[in-house]
């Protein structure tokens, strides 16, 4: 008899984190175990994407807000209201050296993807009965490029330069998701109709381009969607993170407090990512949506340019922080961490083995489908344990900024609003599925995401 939580009446590899898989409208997320970045975003546009307009406009107005986040960030007032908003001269949009840094780094990690090191994992059955087989090397990728980011500085080269390139290398990753989508496109007409994904395939040519008409397009064995989930956008995270660093220390000598705990809280969430990878394969991402323009902007774009602005927003404008309130901030990071991998760590075991010693005394409640709903250990704490370690630690990213400004603030406020979105929506869908015994797992765990508050 299965054993499942509250994630039950989603489909298989449809559960959070990451920032990246969980409607035909969510971008990365980049997260499997975690969601960033499992399935980590986006949840609201799937309404507008079922009118025709949807998948026009939306294309339109993501890379413009990447834009206007990046260049309110990099104003004296960093205020998100400021009318006429400080957008850059168009001479400033475009530099030479901008497609050359993203043509290099992207070629970087293709390279590493392509070592032979780590094991190699199937993913899930596809519509043919057959397996795709991905090479879990990850976190391989994130040590090498740390060693080859160590070695550039070692010889001198100006990495606080990112600081200066970063709108132009926005406009050169935005226009890469654009054309990387246009070619995922084209080349899915050639592609067997069991290859196809069942969201992406509506006839509407710009809905299609939109969610990606293929599911898994691959170039002989090197995976185009799986390379760009966790490779080049959330490597690339960290990055621009580290060249904000080296930003500071070239404007004051030496890093803040501030800017090293976003520095080290933002690395640690992409290390999880990367030392989980194997979980990615059966996230909504990889599972279920076809490789269009949505997780390519997303991987690409949105990831690494919006996930950086509380790092880029204290370049700009630097905070002092007390050993005491530094203290805090790191005790709230560690909470919210420890939640959510103790939370999805259970989860995960009970799915792989209900009857391991760990997880063999939870309490569950039956249901009519002969699966079984957990109201114990984490999961009977509230019905999103893995939501409340996230947003924790997404509040952790950006106290160091303090809170005169609501711009460090975005990721947070924008990734609770689809988070609450998202557990209504699926609230709904278990009420429907598992009737009276749904209603009794709420009377038991009745708290949603906080405790005594949501």
């Amino acid at each position: 008899m299965a054993v499942i939580g509250p994630w039950c009446c989603r489909r298989r590899g449809q559960e959070r984190r990451g920032p990246r898989s969980e409607s035909a409208a969510c971008f990365i997320m980049v997260r499997s175990l975690f969601t960033p970045i499992d399935e980590k975003l986006c949840v609201s546009l799937s309404l507008s994407l079922s009118l025709p307009a949807g998948a026009t406009l939306i294309p339109v107005f993501l890379p413009l807000t990447v834009l206007y986040l990046l260049s309110v960030c990099r104003s004296p007032g960093a205020s998100v209201l400021q009318w006429p908003p400080p957008l850059p001269p168009t001479a400033h949009l475009l530099d030479p050296v901008a497609p050359v840094i993203i043509a290099v780094w992207v070629a970087l990690q293709g390279f590493l993807y392509l070592l032979p090191v780590g094991k190699v994992s199937e993913g899930l059955v596809l519509r043919d009965g057959t397996k795709l087989r991905y090479p879990i090397n990850g976190f391989s990728a994130l040590c090498w490029s740390g060693v080859l980011l160590g070695l550039c500085l070692w010889l001198g080269m100006p990495l606080g330069y990112l600081f200066d390139l970063i709108i132009p290398l926005a406009v050169c990753a935005i226009a890469t998701s654009y054309l990387l989508a246009l070619y995922l496109y084209i080349r899915s007409f050639w592609a067997p109709n069991h290859a196809l994904a069942l969201g992406g395939n509506t006839g509407n040519p710009l809905y299609d381009f939109f969610m990606g008409r293929e599911l898994n397009p691959r170039i002989g064995r090197f995976d185009l969607k799986y390379f760009c989930e966790l490779r080049p956008g959330l490597i690339g995270w960290v990055v621009l993170n580290l060249g904000m660093l080296m930003k500071e220390v070239e404007l004051r000598d030496s890093p803040s407090l501030a800017m090293l705990l976003v520095n080290g809280f933002q690395l640690l969430y992409v290390s999880d990512a990367l030392w989980n990878e194997e979980a990615v394969l059966t996230t909504m991402d990889i599972v279920h949506d076809g490789f269009g323009f949505m997780l390519a902007f997303g991987d690409l774009a949105w990831v690494p340019f919006t996930y950086s602005l509380q790092a880029m927003f204290l370049v700009v404008h630097p905070q002092t922080l007390s050993p005491l309130a530094a203290t805090g901030i790191v005790l709230l990071n560690g909470i919210g961490y420890y939640i959510f991998r103790k939370s999805n760590s259970q989860k995960n075991q009970f799915r792989r083995n209900p009857t391991h010693p760990s997880v063999a005394n939870l309490e569950t409640i039956a249901t009519a489908t002969g699966k079984r709903l957990l109201v114990s250990g984490w999961w009977g704490f509230v019905r999103h344990p893995n939501y409340l370690g996230d947003i924790l630690m997404a509040l952790a990213w950006s106290l160091p900024c303090g809170v005169s400004h609501l711009l460090p603030y975005f990721y947070l406020i924008y990734f609770t609003v689809l988070l609450v979105h998202r557990e209504d929506r699926d609230a709904r869908q278990c009420r429907a599925k598992y009737g009276l015994a749904w209603d009794t797992y709420c009377r038991r765990v009745p708290y949603r995401i906080i405790p005594y508050v949501y």
